[in-house]
């Protein structure tokens, strides 16, 4: 593998942080160190409220140097040079924007953003605040989006933790997330479960959604808590997605867009702990299931599924990153395999994984702490180009950070890659301000 970078010169204007970079490449098996080019995404925020975190990113597949990003609550990033410079606003809609960004491309080139609502612009304040999912559209690649579809509305039920896949064909756009009957209710009677649902390429008319999880959780957003449900699209247009409950990962599958899925789950794997994982100085880590599909035609592994998630099978100060296959549509899985390649004793967390859907590699982004002896964490990424059987990890963090265990970190960083265009998204600290980084890595 060949991972080229650019070196960075930094210049700041008014609305926008601008990273000017000059060209380079180099081989990594020239230098033990290479670390590649990482850039700053917005501004760094030292005001009051949330900080920037929960961070999304997908780049277009009609042109990989078009790339957009989101993070907590409102923020919306677009880069039209490949991550070296970006544009940030807010993002607005009629329905409120809260939180959980998901950004998706379309084979067509156009953009979702994804996020939780706040009709009434109240916050915590409000009784109708996750009243539904909200789902905007970008046909301009992320210049414009519109006001936004309502997706499962049932108030006063709770709706959170939407992720979303667009078909091949970019007709179609699918999202699943945990539906909470009150969120952080102690009533045992209250419970969550994972739906689904579908609209046209506007992403303005959803489908009444459909629950995909036989088993129900409680709603305290923990280890009982049904949640994860990212969903991921097959060559043939098929609908997959996973999720976590009860120390299991569970897994359907539609194979009529959507429409229906299977009457009985499937038991992918377990998840030892569960997926609320204690990690020194950050106050909440997830290692909720990824899913992700080959959907390439030049890979041997065309149609393969992915799971990826963490768990402390081997301890809980040695949590570890893992990734499991099936290549029967999900009927039956392999065995977890480790993808961090470290001895023991340290902590991996706060994975996400991305599928290339030219080449068919696999690349999982997380915080590592393999170099240190107290909290102090770095950024990798590893990487597969043979269906996730064995894995090179990559440093892509050009400098660590020492959490201070009081800020809120969300519940996941993410990654997007096409055609060897690989861009991990991650939050990081110092002195308790946040910010949002990119790393700049071309795999040939």
């Amino acid at each position: 593998m060949i991972y080229s970078c650019n070196t960075h010169l930094l210049k700041c204007a008014t609305f926008t942080i601008v990273f000017f970079l000059t060209a380079s490449s180099i081989a990594q098996s020239d230098r033990e160190d290479y670390i590649p080019i990482n850039v700053r995404i917005g501004p760094a925020q030292t005001t009051s409220g949330y900080q920037p975190c929960e961070p999304s990113i997908a780049i277009s597949f009609t042109d990989p140097d078009i790339i957009v990003a989101g993070s907590i609550l409102d923020n919306v990033y677009r880069s039209t040079d490949g991550g070296q410079t970006w544009n940030h606003k807010k993002l607005k809609s009629p329905l409120g924007v809260f939180g959980d960004p998901c950004i998706v491309a379309s084979p067509n080139g156009d953009f979702y953003y994804l996020h939780l609502s706040d009709p009434e612009g109240k916050g915590w304040r409000s009784e109708m605040l996750l009243d539904r999912i909200v789902c905007q559209h970008s046909k301009n690649s992320g210049k414009r989006w519109s006001k936004g579809g309502s997706i499962g509305l049932d108030h006063p039920k709770d709706q959170d933790k939407e992720w979303a896949v667009v078909s091949l064909d970019g007709e179609r756009i699918h999202a699943c997330w945990t539906q909470f009957d009150k969120y952080d209710s102690h009533e045992p009677n209250d419970s969550t479960i994972i739906l689904c649902s579908f609209a046209g390429r506007k992403g303005e008319n959803w489908s009444e959604p459909i629950r995909v999880s036989e088993k129900a959780g409680d709603c305290l957003d923990d280890d009982e808590t049904t949640e994860g449900a990212v969903p991921a699209v097959g060559p043939n247009g098929e609908i997959y997605v996973a999720w976590a409950v009860d120390e299991t990962i569970w897994f359907d599958r539609s194979m009529d867009n959507g429409k229906s899925w299977m009457a009985h789950d499937i038991a992918a794997t377990d998840i030892v702990g569960g997926w609320a994982q204690t990690v020194s100085a950050i106050g909440r880590v997830n290692g909720m299931p990824v899913t992700g599909v080959d959907i390439s035609s030049e890979s041997i592994h065309q149609g393969r599924i992915y799971i990826n998630w963490t768990d402390a099978r081997n301890g809980d100060d040695d949590i570890d990153v893992f990734i499991c296959y099936s290549d029967d549509n999900g009927d039956t899985w392999s065995s977890p395999i480790r993808v961090n390649n470290d001895g023991a004793g340290s902590q991996q967390f706060f994975t996400w994984m991305a599928v290339d859907p030219v080449s068919g590699s696999i690349h999982i982004v997380f915080y590592d702490r393999r170099a240190h002896e107290d909290a102090t964490t770095d950024v990798y990424v590893a990487s597969s180009m043979d269906g996730g059987l064995t894995w090179t990890n990559l440093l892509v963090s050009e400098s660590s950070f020492l959490p201070q265990g009081k800020v809120f970190f969300g519940d996941y960083n993410n990654i997007s890659a096409v055609d060897g265009h690989v861009r991990p998204i991650w939050t990081r600290e110092v002195n308790g301000v946040l910010t949002i980084m990119t790393a700049l890595l071309d795999i040939e």
